[in-house]
């Protein structure tokens, strides 16, 4: 096993990953997605504007939700799969791989608004939902039917726009000969996994399954694979990566995608509004089965605590929940402990699949270092 770089401090106590080969795309890579992303929607608007000015309401918000914040994550976890299996940032398709991993983004606004809609959440990155938005459009020009019934069409609507005008930026980004083909498999499944993902966890709430199993194979489908595992693998087919780094990308980023949900729903119940940009409690309002909720329940089962088990099961779906008393049953079953020690593991696990692999500098370091900000976050 290879030594793992550590991560360089600079005076503002932020790391940063400066080896040998950095290109200027490489620096401040999520500028430059979002420099190409707010090209790529100001043209596409041109398009509904054709069809009829107030198609562009659709649009706008769209643009809107997508550039108004978010980590650019899928797109740099692509970008350093691509570097990390040989793509050079100087060459004269880096452009065509920069819009390509850009559609990542618009794949994940899809999957965003829709989450929200199903999830009927009011707030996202500290914003009304797209959803809410469109309710109280409707209920402020006084149009008739329900307000609620037209925000929710709406955001469907802008949704699967987003997710054609993801497929059409990635189509269209000028790739090397033969790259296309080779992104095929990841560009399809991805989208086929976030799905099927989305299905078992509204199945799951609907059902009341509060298996560990269950919990992990949503995390693996609905936030893993398309979180970071398809884009690694997309980055790297486009490279034209051997086997062996798609087999240790597609490793690393299964335990990563995983851990970055468990942390996300630490963050969930634990987590401060003020930097995660969602209220407190949401996951336990919306019902939702984690990890986190399974190992509780499992944990008060094993020990006959009915008490604790009613707290739990009577914070999921409940409109105002106890937090203080629901986060004092959890660590007091040791269900935070459990998950806690779950990220470490998988962790550890995707560490491990990198350094076994001929992964090229600066791909490496940073891929190293995007593990330690996916799953130690307090966002």
């Amino acid at each position: 096993m290879v030594d793992r770089p550590a991560p360089v401090s600079d005076s503002s106590g932020q790391t940063d990953v400066t080896e040998a080969g950095a290109a200027p795309l490489d620096d401040a890579l999520p500028q430059h997605v979002e420099r190409v992303l707010a090209g790529y929607l100001d043209r596409r608007r041109a398009d509904v504007l054709g069809v009829d000015p107030a198609v562009a309401q659709i649009a706008d918000a769209l643009a809107g939700f997508v550039l108004g914040g978010g980590k650019r994550l899928r797109p740099t976890f692509a970008w350093w799969g691509w570097r990390g299996a040989g793509g050079d940032p100087r060459s004269e398709h880096a452009q065509g791989v920069l819009t390509a991993i850009a559609s990542l983004e618009l794949v994940q606004a899809c999957a965003l608004v829709h989450d929200d809609l199903m999830d009927a959440s009011a707030t996202r990155r500290g914003r009304p939902t797209v959803h809410v938005e469109f309710a109280r459009t409707h209920a402020a020009n006084g149009w008739s039917g329900p307000a609620a019934r037209f925000g929710a069409a709406v955001a469907i609507l802008a949704g699967d726009l987003a997710q054609v005008w993801a497929d059409d930026m990635f189509h269209s980004a000028a790739l090397p000969e033969g790259a296309h083909a080779r992104a095929a498999e990841p560009w399809r499944a991805m989208r086929t996994e976030v799905l099927s993902g989305q299905y078992l966890d509204v199945l799951a709430q609907a059902s009341g399954d509060t298996t560990e199993a269950t919990a992990l194979k949503i995390d693996r489908f609905k936030t893993a694979a398309y979180t970071v595992e398809r884009p690694l693998h997309l980055g790297a087919a486009i490279a034209g990566a051997d086997p062996q780094i798609l087999g240790a990308y597609r490793r690393y980023g299964g335990d990563i995608g995983v851990a970055f949900q468990l942390r996300d729903d630490l963050l969930g119940v634990f987590g401060d509004p003020r930097v995660t940009g969602k209220p407190a409690g949401d996951d336990l309002r919306e019902g939702k089965r984690t990890l986190l909720i399974a190992s509780a329940l499992q944990r008060a089962e094993q020990r006959g605590d009915r008490a604790a088990h009613d707290v739990v099961t009577g914070a999921l779906g409940h409109p105002e929940p106890d937090l203080e008393r629901v986060r004092a049953v959890l660590s007091e079953l040791g269900a935070v402990q459990t998950v806690e020690q779950r990220i470490a593991a998988l962790t550890g696990s995707a560490l491990d699949a990198l350094d076994a692999a001929p992964v090229a500098e600066p791909g490496r370091s940073h891929l190293f270092e995007l593990a330690e900000r996916a799953t130690r976050r307090a966002w």
